[in-house]
């Protein structure tokens, strides 16, 4: 998160605090679509009562600090995905009992808002919000540290996740895996699938330029799994639960996986679609106009100084074209 803080630039963040779009968005997103998507792929699949409680708890948490890492390598709107992130999780103090209320009778009686554990989610906000802000601040100080320190952050995360992921299959074991139904796992795979179509659809709906619609796509499909897990533990005993306690890993894996190919999707179109269509316009191909986001981004590869005419030398040529003691041509 630090890391990320340092993608942020100050002016726009403020910019899209000002803007209702962002917190709309992670309410609309969060609390309205993924939790109804959890509750009917509970009902289509007929899940029993523990791994109905199980996916919809994953379907009511908040924005997961994942969907910020997605954002990025698929150049999404950075402030908008942390803004959703942040908001998000605020609602989430609120919102998320509201909606297990709504949506968990349906399988138990028991009030599991009375359960909740605000306290883990107060944390995972200060978790969010005090990196992000040390973040900002760094790149707005120290640009260069903050270049550092982003690329640096990634790497790390990129070698825990593998990490966390090889140690958890490692202690667990095939044996607990196979207590969990095949519908669970298909439940697993279609949630963040739907998440991602869903936000990117929402975006479209607003008329969001793309960068925003990537962004809110990997807003909605990414949930916090990490709340989750601390949810089911303290909110249900272990005898109950079982290897439902997997299910937010489950999630987090097939999550990460989609989301890498929709990353690696979109890595191509950008380099086999996008980059032939700005060579077209290069080489006045279909109409000839070359886009102007890769003009700009060409333009800083000029070196100025070698055969530039600066506004001095354009002005003297405007007012004097032929100088005393030369040879028109």
């Amino acid at each position: 998160m630090l890391g990320l803080g340092c993608t942020v630039d100050l002016s726009q963040l403020g910019e899209q605090i000002r803007r209702p779009i962002g917190v709309l968005l992670a309410l609309v997103c969060q609390f309205v679509i993924m939790p109804l998507v959890a509750f009917l792929l509970a009902l289509a699949f007929s899940l029993d009562d523990v791994a109905a409680m199980a996916v919809l708890l994953c379907g009511c948490c908040p924005g997961g600090n994942l969907s910020n890492i997605m954002s990025l390598l698929v150049h999404g709107e950075m402030n908008l995905s942390i803004i959703m992130t942040i908001s998000s999780t605020l609602l989430a103090l609120v919102l998320m009992p509201l909606c297990l209320w709504i949506y968990s009778r349906a399988w138990i009686n028991t009030p599991v808002v009375n359960l909740m554990p605000f306290g883990a989610i107060i944390l995972t906000l200060c978790s969010t919000l005090i990196p992000i802000g040390l973040g900002v601040a760094l790149r707005y100080r120290y640009s260069r540290i903050a270049d550092i320190v982003l690329k640096v952050s990634l790497w790390s995360l990129l070698v825990t996740l593998v990490l966390l992921f090889i140690l958890t299959g490692a202690l667990l074991g095939p044996d607990l895996l196979s207590t969990i139904p095949p519908s669970v796992y298909v439940v697993a795979i279609l949630m963040p699938a739907c998440g991602y179509a869903a936000g990117y659809g929402l975006a479209t709906a607003f008329d969001l330029p793309p960068s925003s619609r990537r962004a809110v796509s990997m807003e909605t499909g990414c949930q916090n799994v990490q709340l989750c897990t601390a949810i089911l533990k303290l909110a249900f005993p272990p005898q109950l639960m079982g290897g439902m306690y997997m299910f937010p890993l489950l999630y987090a894996l097939f999550q990460a996986a989609e989301a890498g190919i929709f990353i690696l999707g979109y890595r191509f179109y950008r380099k086999k679609v996008l980059h032939k269509a700005d060579l077209a316009g290069l080489m006045g191909e279909g109409g000839g106009d070359m886009p102007y986001q890769r003009f700009e981004e060409d333009d800083g590869d000029f070196e100025s100084s070698y055969g530039a005419v600066t506004v001095s030398d354009a002005n003297s040529i405007l007012l004097d074209p032929c100088p005393p003691g030369s040879t028109p041509v």
